[in-house]
């Protein structure tokens, strides 16, 4: 590209932000309105997914011994285990751990008299805890397929639950993100229709004198990416105010609340909002100008 076409497109393009600012407007308008539901519904999903992650990580499947399993087979079954994809951590607690835990719990301080013995002698267990709740099913039918192994205490409630708002929140941001955008695509899309058709006599002259199609198209393109930069970053600061103010002011009055719902931070909510809406404005302007001026440049 020479550079006397680069500057008069750059130029040409910013001069028609300003000449037809009435529908500049309401396209930025748009995109902007767009694009803060888009940010909004972001930050929504992400604590939620958040939320549910955090309660997924609490989740464990108990495992017990057959009495009489000795140590070094109880410890190879924990590397076993250890080794499975659907598991994050495994902890082993030993029946003195047990006693020492449930026996102040239910007897008091002095939990040991009257117990000359350990009364969870043989409870040794592992907590294994999932990487994904989803693949519980297939965890407990493997373990319960060992021959050390007494009983799997597991929760299958809990893990179809978890996994049910998983594949909700999946198919609810699918649908919320590509309505939104085919939305915006849309709605600029017309918006540069109104301004082509307002110009057209321009663009006749234009390619009765010669003029390239490249020529023709690339202020409205670079016109319409502006429109959708400037649409994106206007809804961007508005969320960060508002995600700001929640983080900040609402944590105080709300603290049970925003402790269920683990919040996640301000700075990794925006380190990947930003670009994404940035690149999604610039992204919408360039498809729908360049998908409507074509069909304008045939005179």
């Amino acid at each position: 590209m020479k550079i006397n076409t680069l500057l008069y497109t750059i130029r040409r393009g910013f001069a028609n932000l300003f000449h037809n600012k009435w529908y500049s407007l309401v396209s930025v308008a748009t995109i902007a309105a767009c694009l803060f539901l888009l940010g909004l519904f972001y930050c929504i999903v992400v604590n939620i997914q958040n939320t549910v992650l955090k309660a997924e990580e609490g989740v464990a499947v108990t495992v017990f011994f057959e009495e009489g399993t000795s140590e070094a087979e109880e410890e190879k079954i924990g590397q076993d285990i250890a080794a499975r994809i659907e598991v994050s951590k495994v902890e082993f607690h030993s029946a003195d751990e047990a006693w020492a835990e449930f026996g102040p719990a239910y007897f008091g301080e002095d939990y040991q008299e009257g117990f000359p013995e350990n009364p969870l002698e043989g409870m040794e267990n592992y907590s294994v805890y999932l990487s994904d709740v989803s693949m519980q099913d297939a965890l407990v039918t493997w373990l319960e397929s060992i021959p050390e192994v007494r009983k799997v205490n597991y929760s299958a409630v809990t893990a179809t639950t978890l996994s049910s708002i998983n594949q909700l929140i999946a198919y609810m941001s699918v649908g919320m993100i590509a309505v939104l955008l085919g939305v915006s695509v849309f709605l600029i899309s017309n918006t540069v229709s109104v301004g082509i058709q307002m110009r057209k006599e321009e663009i006749e002259i234009m390619k009765y004198i010669g003029a390239t199609d490249f020529m023709v198209r690339s202020p409205f393109v670079l016109e319409c990416m502006i429109i959708g930069l400037i649409g994106a970053a206007i809804p961007l600061g508005i969320n960060y105010l508002i995600y700001d103010y929640i983080m900040n002011n609402l944590a105080g009055s709300f603290t049970s609340v925003i402790s269920f719902l683990k919040l996640v931070s301000i700075d990794e909510i925006f380190r990947i909002l930003t670009p994404v809406s940035l690149g999604i404005g610039v992204g919408i302007g360039f498809l729908g100008s360049i998908t409507t001026v074509g069909k304008h440049l045939r005179v």
